[in-house]
Protein backbone atom coordinates (compact mmCIF):
# COMPACT_ATOMS: atom_id res chain seq x y z
CA UNK A 1 0.00 0.00 0.00
CA UNK A 2 2.89 2.06 0.93
CA UNK A 3 4.64 1.69 -2.53
CA UNK A 4 1.26 2.07 -4.59
CA UNK A 5 1.30 5.69 -2.92
CA UNK A 6 4.96 6.58 -3.29
CA UNK A 7 4.80 5.49 -6.96
CA UNK A 8 1.82 7.73 -7.07
CA UNK A 9 3.59 10.85 -5.77
CA UNK A 10 6.27 10.20 -8.06
CA UNK A 11 4.53 10.28 -11.04
CA UNK A 12 2.42 13.20 -10.09
CA UNK A 13 5.83 14.79 -9.66
CA UNK A 14 7.12 13.65 -12.84
CA UNK A 15 3.92 14.88 -14.38
CA UNK A 16 4.30 18.19 -12.81
CA UNK A 17 7.82 18.64 -14.31
CA UNK A 18 7.41 17.23 -17.53
CA UNK A 19 4.33 19.31 -18.29
CA UNK A 20 6.60 22.63 -17.17
CA UNK A 21 9.33 21.45 -19.17
CA UNK A 22 6.74 20.94 -22.53
CA UNK A 23 5.82 24.74 -21.25
CA UNK A 24 8.78 26.11 -21.23
CA UNK A 25 9.83 24.77 -24.57
CA UNK A 26 6.59 25.66 -26.06
CA UNK A 27 7.16 29.38 -25.37
CA UNK A 28 11.02 29.28 -26.13
CA UNK A 29 10.03 28.51 -29.54
CA UNK A 30 7.44 30.74 -30.40
CA UNK A 31 10.29 33.55 -29.65
CA UNK A 32 10.36 36.38 -27.24
CA UNK A 33 11.79 38.78 -24.72
CA UNK A 34 13.65 37.84 -21.74
CA UNK A 35 12.44 39.89 -18.83
CA UNK A 36 12.28 39.56 -15.62
CA UNK A 37 9.14 40.92 -13.36
CA UNK A 38 7.70 42.36 -10.17
CA UNK A 39 5.62 44.40 -8.41
CA UNK A 40 6.82 47.46 -7.45
CA UNK A 41 8.51 47.05 -4.03
CA UNK A 42 10.81 49.91 -1.88
CA UNK A 43 13.90 50.67 -2.90
CA UNK A 44 16.50 48.20 -1.34
CA UNK A 45 13.76 45.24 -1.42
CA UNK A 46 15.60 42.55 -3.86
CA UNK A 47 13.15 39.75 -3.82
CA UNK A 48 9.74 39.33 -5.49
CA UNK A 49 12.10 38.87 -8.90
CA UNK A 50 9.92 36.72 -11.47
CA UNK A 51 11.66 35.67 -14.72
CA UNK A 52 9.90 34.93 -17.66
CA UNK A 53 9.34 35.65 -21.55
CA UNK A 54 7.45 38.40 -23.10
CA UNK A 55 5.78 39.58 -26.14
CA UNK A 56 3.86 41.94 -28.27
CA UNK A 57 0.75 41.56 -29.20
CA UNK A 58 -0.91 45.48 -30.82
CA UNK A 59 -1.14 47.45 -27.90
CA UNK A 60 -0.62 44.76 -24.52
CA UNK A 61 2.88 43.58 -23.82
CA UNK A 62 2.24 40.27 -22.56
CA UNK A 63 4.18 38.35 -20.08
CA UNK A 64 4.32 34.66 -19.25
CA UNK A 65 6.07 33.40 -16.28
CA UNK A 66 8.30 30.58 -17.02
CA UNK A 67 7.86 28.46 -14.23
CA UNK A 68 3.65 28.67 -13.91
CA UNK A 69 1.05 26.21 -14.66
CA UNK A 70 -0.92 29.60 -16.77
CA UNK A 71 -1.28 28.88 -20.45
CA UNK A 72 -2.18 32.51 -20.92
CA UNK A 73 -0.23 35.34 -19.72
CA UNK A 74 0.24 36.29 -16.28
CA UNK A 75 0.50 39.94 -16.63
CA UNK A 76 -0.70 42.42 -19.50
CA UNK A 77 0.63 45.25 -19.87
CA UNK A 78 -1.50 47.64 -21.97
CA UNK A 79 0.44 50.58 -24.71
CA UNK A 80 -1.95 52.92 -23.91
CA UNK A 81 -2.11 53.47 -20.42
CA UNK A 82 1.60 52.38 -19.96
CA UNK A 83 3.75 55.24 -18.25
CA UNK A 84 7.29 54.73 -17.40
CA UNK A 85 7.88 56.70 -14.43
CA UNK A 86 11.81 55.22 -13.53
CA UNK A 87 15.14 53.89 -14.86
CA UNK A 88 18.10 52.35 -13.01
CA UNK A 89 20.62 50.12 -12.94
CA UNK A 90 20.23 46.91 -10.97
CA UNK A 91 21.21 47.08 -7.50
CA UNK A 92 23.79 45.16 -6.01
CA UNK A 93 22.09 41.61 -5.01
CA UNK A 94 20.06 41.30 -7.91
CA UNK A 95 20.84 38.86 -10.15
CA UNK A 96 20.13 40.54 -13.76
CA UNK A 97 22.02 40.22 -16.79
CA UNK A 98 24.81 42.90 -17.17
CA UNK A 99 23.66 45.75 -19.39
CA UNK A 100 20.32 45.30 -17.98
CA UNK A 101 18.12 48.34 -17.11
CA UNK A 102 15.45 47.98 -14.19
CA UNK A 103 12.15 49.80 -15.28
CA UNK A 104 9.20 50.86 -13.34
CA UNK A 105 5.99 51.24 -15.68
CA UNK A 106 2.69 52.28 -14.03
CA UNK A 107 -0.52 50.69 -15.91
CA UNK A 108 -3.40 52.18 -14.66
CA UNK A 109 -2.74 51.85 -10.69
CA UNK A 110 -0.32 49.02 -10.29
CA UNK A 111 3.44 49.83 -10.72
CA UNK A 112 5.48 47.24 -12.25
CA UNK A 113 9.15 46.58 -12.53
CA UNK A 114 11.23 45.11 -15.34
CA UNK A 115 14.63 44.26 -15.69
CA UNK A 116 15.56 43.76 -19.21
CA UNK A 117 18.45 44.00 -20.99
CA UNK A 118 19.66 46.99 -23.35
CA UNK A 119 18.48 45.23 -26.94
CA UNK A 120 14.97 44.71 -25.72
CA UNK A 121 14.79 48.04 -24.04
CA UNK A 122 15.54 49.54 -27.50
CA UNK A 123 12.77 47.07 -28.69
CA UNK A 124 10.25 47.87 -25.44
CA UNK A 125 11.33 51.61 -25.85
CA UNK A 126 9.85 51.38 -29.99
CA UNK A 127 6.86 49.57 -29.42
CA UNK A 128 5.88 52.08 -26.98
CA UNK A 129 6.61 55.48 -29.05
CA UNK A 130 5.27 53.77 -32.04
CA UNK A 131 1.06 53.93 -32.63
CA UNK A 132 -1.05 54.25 -35.14
CA UNK A 133 -1.37 58.18 -35.82
CA UNK A 134 -4.38 59.85 -33.89
CA UNK A 135 -3.97 57.50 -31.20
CA UNK A 136 -2.55 58.49 -27.75
CA UNK A 137 0.21 56.10 -25.54
CA UNK A 138 0.39 57.59 -22.51
CA UNK A 139 3.82 57.04 -23.02
CA UNK A 140 6.02 59.36 -20.73
CA UNK A 141 10.02 58.82 -20.13
CA UNK A 142 11.50 59.45 -16.84
CA UNK A 143 14.57 61.84 -17.44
Amino acid sequence: MIAELAAIVVLAVLLVVGVLLLRRIRILRRGGVDVALREARALGDLGGWRSGLARYRGDEFRWYRISGLRSGPNVVLDRTRLEIVDRRAPLPGEMHPANSSVLSCRDGGTTWELAISADALTGFSSWLESTPPGRSTGYRQAS
